[in-house]
C-alpha cells in the first residue's frame, strides 16, 4: 500500500505546486471581483488548463510516451524519472527502441503532474462553490456542477491509471480521451452558468444544435477509436483510400470494432489485419462527411440570428477538415495530428458554449 500511498503524495504535491502559479495570478486578477465573478474566472482557468491537459495528453500518446513510466502513479515507484534513472536506464539498455526512454518518461511525467494541477484546481471551483451556496443561497449557481466535475475528473484519473496498467488497452484509451473531452464541456457549461448569455433561436434550432453536438461527440469517439488503433495511415489518399480505391475490399468492420481485446490483437490473440484498420478508418471518413455537413446546415441556419456563431462552427469545421486531411497525405506528421485534437476539442467546447446559450434563451 505505502508502494501507492507514497508516489501518490509525492505526484499530487508536483501537480499542486504547478497549480500555485495559476492559482496566484488567478487571485491577484479576480481580487476586486464578486465571488460568482472570481468562480467565473477560476473556472475559464481551469477550462484552458484541460485544453492544454488534453493536447499534451495527445502528445504523450503520439510520442509513444504512454508507458515511458510503466506503472502508476509514480515512475518506477519514484515521484519523478529522476529517482526511475537506474530502472530507466535498464529498461533503456534492453530495448534502445522501445516504450521506456528518459525522455518518454519525463513526456508521461509531465503529463501527470499537469493533470493533477488540473484536479486541484476543480477541488477549489467545487470548495469555492459550495462556500458561495452557503453565503448566497438560491441565487448561486449550483454547486452540484462542480461537484460533478470533481467526481469526473476523479474518474478520468482512474482510466489514466488503467491506460498504464492496461499497456494502451484501446477501448481505455479512448475512454481516456473521451472523459478528458468530457470535462472540457462540463466546465465550458460551467462557464456559462456563471455569467449567462442567453441566445433566443427556435426551438427547431436549439434541437439541432443538441444533435449537432451528439454527432460530433460519435465523431470524436470514431476518431479516437483510429488513433488508439493506429489506423490513421489504412488509407494513404483523399479523396479514396487506397491504391485508388474508394472502398476497399473485404472491410472487417467486425473485428475492427471488436471493443475488448488488446492494442494491435483481436479477441483471439492474432494480429489485427489490415482490413479491420481500414474499416476502422473508413468509418470514421463516413462520420466526418456526416458531422461536417450537419455543421454546415447548422451554420447556414444560425447565420441570421447568430453570425458570430455561425461564422466559428464554420472555421471550426473547416480547421478539423484541414488537419484530418493533412494526417492523411502527409503521413501522420505530429502537428497535423495535434492540430485534429485540438481542433475537436475546439469544437465541442464552441458546441457545448452554444448549447447553454440556447437553453438559456426563449423561442422566438
Amino acid at each position: 500500500m505505502n508502494e501507492l500511498l507514497l508516489p501518490l503524495g509525492q505526484v499530487a504535491a508536483i501537480g499542486g505546486a504547478v497549480a500555485l502559479g495559476p492559482l496566484l495570478w488567478w487571485r491577484q486578477r479576480s481580487r476586486a471581483a464578486t465571488p460568482a465573478g472570481r468562480l467565473r474566472a477560476l473556472t475559464l482557468l481551469a477550462l484552458f488548463l484541460t485544453f492544454d491537459l488534453i493536447v499534451f495528453g495527445a502528445f504523450t500518446r503520439l510520442t509513444d510516451s504512454g508507458l515511458g513510466c510503466p506503472d502508476w502513479p509514480g515512475c518506477y515507484s519514484a515521484a519523478s524519472p529522476v529517482g526511475a534513472r537506474e530502472h530507466i536506464d535498464a529498461a533503456q539498455a534492453a530495448m534502445p527502441t522501445g516504450p521506456v526512454t528518459h525522455g518518454k518518461a519525463w513526456i508521461e511525467m509531465l503529463h501527470r503532474y499537469l493533470a493533477s494541477a488540473v484536479g486541484l484546481l476543480i477541488l477549489v471551483m467545487a470548495g469555492l462553490s459550495w462556500r458561495l451556496q452557503r453565503r448566497v443561497g438560491e441565487a448561486a449557481p449550483s454547486p452540484w456542477w462542480p461537484t460533478l466535475t470533481l467526481v469526473w475528473v476523479c474518474v478520468q484519473g482512474a482510466f489514466g491509471a488503467l491506460t498504464v496498467t492496461m499497456k494502451l488497452f484501446p477501448a481505455i484509451v479512448t475512454l481516456h480521451l473521451l472523459f478528458g473531452l468530457g470535462l472540457l464541456m462540463l466546465l465550458a457549461w460551467q462557464r456559462e452558468a456563471y455569467e449567462p448569455q442567453p441566445l433566443a433561436v427556435p426551438a427547431v434550432l436549439r434541437r439541432a444544435v443538441a444533435g449537432v453536438l451528439v454527432l460530433t461527440l460519435v465523431q470524436v469517439a470514431l476518431g479516437g477509436w483510429v488513433s488508439t488503433n493506429y489506423a490513421v495511415l489504412a488509407c494513404d489518399e483523399f479523396p479514396t483510400c487506397h491504391g485508388g480505391q474508394w472502398w476497399p475490399p473485404h472491410l472487417d468492420f467486425g473485428q475492427g470494432f471488436q471493443l475488448w481485446r488488446d492494442l494491435g490483437r483481436r479477441a483471439d490473440g492474432q494480429l489485427l489485419g489490415f482490413e479491420a484498420l481500414a474499416a476502422i478508418h473508413m468509418a470514421h471518413r463516413i462520420g466526418a462527411a456526416v458531422v461536417f455537413t450537419a455543421i454546415l446546415a447548422l451554420a447556414w441556419a444560425l447565420r441570421g440570428r447568430a453570425a458570430a456563431w455561425s461564422r466559428l462552427l464554420l472555421a471550426a469545421a473547416g480547421w478539423q477538415f484541414a488537419s484530418g486531411l493533412s494526417n492523411v497525405v502527409l503521413d501522420w506528421p505530429i502537428v497535423a495530428a495535434l492540430a485534429h485534437t485540438a481542433g475537436a476539442a475546439v469544437l465541442l467546447a464552441l458546441l457545448t458554449t452554444l448549447l447553454a446559450r440556447v437553453h438559456g434563451g426563449r423561442a422566438s
